[in-house]
């Protein structure tokens, strides 16, 4: 049986948690906008926004997520930064003390091994039923396709219109979203953005950057690399997906 806490009423689940793993590479760690999705952050300001699903006692998968305003007359639609602009709309809200009324999904894992067993969906129902009773009129996600990684080099566009015969997405995180009702905003271009030289890309990822595009482990997109310059710029594409909650109306 799958039981669901959260870190306001279970702080001490926080670290066991995060023992699950993290998404994509190592590299994501090390963008600027990543520092503010710190758990420690989490925990502090947001704990009951940061779910654990626990089985037998122990964690197999967590969700974290910030509240926002949105939209506003300066957010009239979702930024093409995706992940990096949630974190900075999250901490711009929190230091003005804007009204928020939606929730944006920072990630869910699911841990190695249990992952096709439904795990997912359960996390992203369990996000949906806490923005709802937390008075959010919405859940939005920038959505980092699972299988692109496999084909980083491929157009993202492309990649995110792939259909199945039954007319379901090709990716299953994508298609996981379909099945709970989600609908496609738009692509953000710019989700996440990392910057580095070519020793800390070699630290982080093993490969020796080569001018113009670098496929590097865990990237959804190729790191573009000057030599000349000593910089490698990674910029990651998302999916905007929405949910609904208790019926409120699109953005």
């Amino acid at each position: 049986m799958i039981v669901i806490e959260d870190l306001a009423t279970r702080p001490e689940l926080r670290e066991p948690a995060l023992a699950l793993g993290g998404v994509g590479g190592e590299f994501l760690q090390h963008g600027l906008a990543g520092l503010l999705a710190k758990s420690s952050h989490l925990a502090a300001r947001w704990p009951e926004y940061f779910l654990v699903l626990l089985e037998d006692g122990v964690p197999v998968a967590r969700t974290a997520a910030v509240p926002v305003g949105f939209p506003t007359a300066e957010r009239p639609e979702l930024p093409d930064h995706g992940w990096d602009a949630a974190l900075i709309w999250a901490a711009e809200d929190l230091l003005s003390s804007r009204e928020t009324n939606t929730l944006i999904a920072l990630e869910v894992m699911v841990a190695p091994g249990r992952r096709g067993g439904g795990l997912a969906t359960k996390a992203l129902e369990a996000l949906k039923k806490r923005a709802s009773e937390t008075g959010m009129r919405k859940l939005v996600v920038p959505v980092r396709p699972a299988g692109k990684e496999n084909e980083p080099e491929l157009s993202f566009e492309d990649y995110v219109a792939r259909r199945r015969a039954d007319g379901l997405p090709e990716d299953p995180w994508l298609r996981t979203h379909e099945r709970l009702g989600a609908r496609f905003v738009k692509v953000a271009p710019f989700a996440m953005t990392v910057t580095g030289t070519f020793a800390q890309w070699q630290a982080w990822t093993g490969i020796e950057l080569q001018d113009g595009l670098t496929a590097v482990p865990g990237g959804i997109a190729p790191v573009l690399a000057s030599s000349a310059l000593d910089v490698g710029v990674y910029t990651e594409p998302n999916a905007w997906l929405e949910h609904l909650v208790d019926g409120a109306s699109t953005c």
